[in-house]
């Protein structure tokens, strides 16, 4: 895990070395280990160094191999590496270091732009051919490792972060009004290319993109997963099927020259990637929870299942709990830790219990994307049986934070469109084929769009905030691929993820899997009262705020006036959901 950033001008303009000069200071937590800046005339890139595979010097970056011609800057983990150098090596290769972003540069050399289908693992790099001056950028198959991009006069720059941006400066920081539609109706997810800022796009997830030196520019997707049935698996042998491409996804992403934690949340995910770690011999396994004080009637913790499991195998097990003296404190840092506005109470936790975290260990795995990929979320059942052309209204009666018409009586009408877009990208993406029933075609909007910018996209963010690199073993692109091909009622078997839940048995504790679906408990943003509401009110009556007049006065009253029970479908708060934007755009200074 690092920081990448570049400035790329076209034709025979110099590059803006000082502006990449000041983008690496904001990604210090991304990089704590180390930096470094490349020059090469109408390019410049630049890196903040964690220090997880090749500990030495020769693993750092801008890593430049000149007898290849070619300079990468790299953030993630390949996790085949080691047979990807070996293969590299027999076709005469020769390597200077054991890390895996040389391996980056010598595929690139080997296989061009396919190089990207030879990789296991998460990325985002841009690697600069020295002769021609071809700039490759390039984002992993499921996003989880970002990239976002500000076009400048003659050139575009880009960064792991939304803020390195803008410390570079010259963005057009305006609000994209489709954006905001999007951030108000698809629960906070701004899907790429857009953020929330006019000036600021992203590159999409398995995507390759070509720079050339006159400007010209080339996207491909090089990946999708296929919604369709598979005939080569008999349906009871599925569950088999998901244990054994886990257990492998689970076994590459121990690589590493640090060790390797679990983030442990008493749940079915991460409770069956310790399982499976057990299972491969990994003793003395360092574990980690989180739980917070209880408010408004709910539990802040869900240790009970948490400490059965790290009973069970043994694990090195670490209790984090929180209390008000650092849970609102670290509301603001955790709002300055996101690169785009998050409207998940989610956020906060994964930021406190990152930093605690990282005192320990370096790395650590999660086990996000398991409801995604398995359909464990309650939208997905409403959906079995309805046919494809009435989807696309029954997902957003399900998902949709409020019907487009809402809208319009709680944004001021300077900020509103007419035309419903929200509605219009599900459609299209509805549309498209490679999805047999309306809930492949849920799943797969999901998998592409709300899980890369919303759970991946917040582990992320907080985990980098501290310097910690987090792997998840449910977004290896072939358990994915898997996951696709199995028939949807398997997956919505069992009150959901049933074929995960068969392929757990013998594993993990009955009491964990079949326990009632639980959702990260942060009470005290579910339920807003005293100081974090008064935090919230401030946010929303701050001068900056009043001046760019996003939302109605009535309804931000009538929301202050009943701060608990306006709840958006899934049952977020919408007082938060206002003031989190707003939080965020004045911590950025917009």
């Amino acid at each position: 895990m690092c920081g990448i950033a570049g400035d790329i001008r076209y034709g025979e303009r110099a590059a803006d070395v000082e502006a990449v000069r000041r983008m690496l200071p904001t990604m210090e937590s991304r990089g704590p280990d180390g930096s470094g800046i490349w020059e090469h005339g109408r390019i410049v890139l630049g890196h903040r160094r964690l220090k997880i595979i090749d500990l030495s010097e020769n693993g750092a970056q801008p890593m430049i191999d000149d007898e290849l011609g070619l300079t990468v800057v790299f953030n993630g983990c390949i996790y085949n590496y080691r047979e990807l150098r070996e293969e590299l090596q027999g076709l005469g290769y020769r390597f200077f270091s054991t890390s895996d972003t040389e391996v980056i540069l010598k595929a690139y050399h080997r296989w061009g732009a396919d190089c990207v289908t030879h990789f296991l693992g998460m990325f985002a790099f841009a690697i600069a051919e020295h002769e021609s001056g071809t700039v490759m950028l390039a984002r992993d198959r499921l996003g989880i490792k970002p990239l976002y991009l500000a076009e400048t006069p003659g050139g575009v720059r880009f960064a792991s972060t939304l803020p390195a941006l803008l410390a570079a400066g010259g963005v057009d920081t305006t609000i994209d009004k489709i954006a905001l539609q999007h951030y108000m109706t698809f629960h906070s997810v701004v899907p790429a290319p857009r953020t929330i800022l006019s000036g600021i796009r992203k590159l999409p997830p398995a995507t390759v993109r070509v720079v050339k030196a006159d400007g010209s520019v080339t996207d491909r997707c090089y990946w999708e997963a296929d919604f369709r049935r598979t005939p080569s698996i008999a349906q009871g042998d599925w569950a088999a099927a998901v244990r054994e491409k886990l257990d492998l996804a689970v076994r590459r992403r121990m690589v590493a020259d640090v060790p390797v934690g679990v983030l442990l949340s008493g749940g079915l995910d991460s409770s069956l990637i310790v399982a499976l770690l057990a299972g491969q011999g990994q003793h003395g396994l360092t574990t980690f929870s989180i739980g917070f004080e209880a408010a408004g009637g709910e539990s802040g913790d869900e240790f009970a299942y948490s400490d059965l499991i790290a009973k069970q195998f043994g694990t090195e097990h670490h209790q984090i709990r929180i209390g008000q003296d650092r849970f609102l404190p670290a509301v603001d840092r955790t709002v300055a830790a996101m690169s785009e506005p998050m409207v998940s109470h989610d956020c906060i936790a994964f930021h406190l219990l990152s930093e605690d975290v990282a005192k320990q260990v370096t790395v650590v795995q999660s086990g996000q994307g398991a409801d995604e990929i398995f359909a464990g979320y309650s939208w997905y059942p409403p959906l079995a049986g309805v046919p494809r052309e009435q989807a696309v209204d029954a997902y957003a009666k399900e998902f949709f934070d409020r019907p487009h018409g809402d809208l319009a009586r709680q944004l001021n009408p300077a900020w509103f469109l007419d035309r419903d877009h929200g509605r219009e990208f599900v459609a299209d993406s509805f549309g498209r084929p490679g999805a047999e029933t309306s809930v492949d075609a849920a799943l797969r909007i999901d998998s592409q769009v709300m899980l890369v910018d919303d759970p991946v996209k917040r582990v992320d963010n907080m985990t980098m905030a501290w310097g910690l690199e987090a792997r998840v073993p449910f977004l290896d692109h072939e358990l994915v691929e898997l996951a696709a091909a199995c028939p949807p009622e398997l997956k919505l078997a069992s009150d959901g993820k049933g074929v995960l839940k068969d392929a757990a048995r013998g594993l993990v504790p009955d009491e964990v899997i079949d326990r009632t679906k639980g959702y990260f408990p942060v009470p005290g943003i579910r339920h807003l009262e005293g100081e974090m509401l008064s935090r919230v009110r401030d946010a929303l009556h701050a001068p900056a705020a009043r001046h760019r007049g996003l939302f109605r006065p009535e309804y931000v009253d009538a929301l202050l006036a009943d701060p608990n029970t306006p709840r958006t479908t899934l049952g977020a708060n919408q007082l938060w959901q206002l003031a989190l934007l707003e939080m965020w755009l004045q911590d950025k200074k917009l």
